[in-house]
């Protein structure tokens, strides 16, 4: 034979088993890897086998040397096989045990996994300890909603039924009763903005928006309560515009100030800062509320995070929920937002892309 009848014949019946090959697997797409895997191995070798028992059936050779040949190339098909099968149970296997881990209720990657399902048992790790974070936040969430919404509840309900007994002050209790309401209403507004970015429905409006106008109306707008805390509110505006929801983007700023009003002390200041800095717009507010603790600084923007410095409720408040929202507008304008302690309080900063 020649090389180029070889190669024909060869080829030929590679294509041949190939196709019967690839059917098969379609069939069995649905079954198990280990099963995949044994199809290719079997694919390879019998084009191997049928390519050379074609070749020397047709060569001018003795028979004793025909069936060395053929003998030794089925022996070599059979490793071959019994190669694939112990590969094709150790996958089965380790997928098992990755399948019996995932039932269970707290899930731990058992060891020795091949690379593509460690990398597989990593992920499925990191989204348990995402889940069990949120979890422990809802549950935690729910414990301070409840509680902040019981109090006003509580207060609205005695003034009621005083009034309905004619024991109460019929010219006090209702302003009181509506201070109350706007409480609970600024609770819900709350709740509701923070449910919209966790759920990925917040709409942004964006336009090209100047950060020292932008700080003008929240100065403005925190004025009277500043002057009410005793606390002196000072601004340093600049030309840095950005493309953003000036709606969205003022409240996170306001949650900002609103914050360090509360928590610093009468005399103290509060100072706003709008500055460019390596190639990001930067919103700085500093306080004098006295500093957090190292170990809580990266967790006051969490929804559930309880810490005297971020979440203490307040009756001018809603359900302290300013900082989670703040972090997540500004995640939603594609920016960050940091805080650090600082002098006599803390340095919260909001960095954001400058607009083209």
């Amino acid at each position: 034979m020649t090389l180029l009848e070889i190669v024909a014949v060869t080829a030929g019946l590679g294509v041949v088993v190939a196709a019967a090959g690839l059917a098969l697997m379609w069939r069995l797409r649905t079954r198990s890897i280990g099963v995949m895997l044994a199809v290719v191995v079997a694919v390879a070798v019998l084009a191997t086998v049928a390519g050379v028992a074609a070749i020397t059936m047709r060569m001018a050779i003795d028979a004793a040397a025909r069936d060395l040949v053929l003998s030794v190339v089925a022996v070599g098909g059979l490793v071959g096989l019994a190669v694939a099968f112990v590969v094709a149970r150790q996958i089965v296997a380790a997928s098992r045990r990755l399948a019996a881990a995932v039932r269970e209720p707290s899930f731990v990657a058992p060891p020795g996994l091949p690379a593509e399902l460690r990398a597989i048992a990593s992920t499925l790790e990191e989204s348990y300890a995402r889940e069990r974070a949120l979890e422990g936040a809802r549950r935690e969430l729910v414990a301070w909603v409840s509680h902040d919404l019981r109090t006003p509840l509580a207060g609205m309900r005695a003034m009621a039924e005083a009034l309905e007994d004619g024991v109460g002050d019929a010219r006090r209790y209702p302003t009181q009763i509506r201070l109350e309401v706007e409480r609970l209403s600024a609770m819900v507004d709350d709740l509701f903005e923070l449910s919209r970015i966790h759920a990925g429905s917040l709409r942004l409006n964006r336009t090209r928006t100047g950060l020292g106008d932008l700080v003008a109306d929240v100065v403005a707008g925190v004025e009277a309560l500043a002057l009410a805390k005793g606390v002196r509110l000072c601004a340093t505006p600049a030309v840095a515009p950005v493309s953003a929801d000036a709606g969205a983007l003022g409240r996170a700023l306001r949650n900002l100030v609103v914050n360090a009003i509360r928590h610093t002390p009468a005399g103290g200041t509060v100072a706003v800062r709008v500055s460019v800095e390596d190639g990001l717009a930067c919103l700085t507010v500093t306080d004098a509320c006295g500093g957090i603790p190292e170990e809580d600084l990266q967790r006051v923007f969490d929804v559930a995070f309880i810490g005297e410095r971020a979440r203490t409720p307040t009756r001018d408040g809603g359900a302290g929920l300013g900082l989670a929202i703040t972090h997540g507008l500004v995640a939603a304008h594609g920016g960050s937002v940091s805080v650090a302690n600082q002098g006599p309080g803390c340095r919260f900063e909001i960095r954001l892309p400058l607009a083209p």
